[in-house]
């Protein structure tokens, strides 16, 4: 079987895919099956079989979606255990602080709603830090991240926010990224 990059070209039709390796075809299946497993949470032979080839077509379809020299990087302990402090810890906290915030000016009139666009920079690299932590941003009620620009080599997130309290970029950024920077950035180090 044969897989194809993005930065490939193929000699017919010219046509510009991706290479995509074994390893990255098992890191994906890994990580769709521990996801089936987590969202399915049946332990009997015929469900586990299912998960198995669900997760393995899956894998070998979008594994070249998943572009990085050594697939299985993320798997490192520390990493492992940055991204169980996110998700368990870091987001949840900041999700609910966050809602109590919006539940606030909704059934309080009184309080202020000035909403705006804030410019607030970001210190992660990866694209995908970066779209963990648009996401993240945007899920957190108040915020919505419209766009990641990168200018003068450095990168800014184009943010619409419920409040807009400063309009110092740096400010706003601790205001609206809290710990979320810090936590992504463990994981995508």
């Amino acid at each position: 079987m044969i897989y194809l990059k993005k930065t490939e070209k193929l000699e017919k039709g010219g046509v510009c895919l991706k290479k995509t390796s074994l390893s990255a075809v098992i890191s994906t299946f890994i990580l769709c099956f521990v996801f089936y497993m987590l969202f399915t949470f049946a332990f009997n032979l015929e469900e586990i079989l299912v998960g198995a080839v669900v997760s393995l077509i899956v894998a070998v379809f979008t594994a070249k979606f998943f572009i990085h020299d050594n697939p299985f990087y993320l798997f490192s302990t520390s990493r492992f255990g940055s991204l169980l402090r996110y998700v368990l810890l870091i987001f949840p906290k900041e999700l609910l602080k966050a809602n109590i915030d919006v539940a606030k000016r909704a059934l309080n009139p009184s309080l202020p709603v000035k909403p705006g666009i804030v410019k607030v920079p970001s210190d992660l690299k990866s694209e995908y830090a970066l779209s963990m932590l648009a996401n993240s941003i945007t899920l957190t009620p108040g915020t919505i991240t419209m766009d990641i620009a990168e200018e003068d080599g450095k990168n800014y997130y184009y943010i619409h926010w419920i409040d807009v309290a400063t309009t110092n970029s740096e400010k706003a950024g601790e205001t609206i990224k809290g710990t979320l920077e810090k936590g992504i950035g463990g994981i995508w180090k």
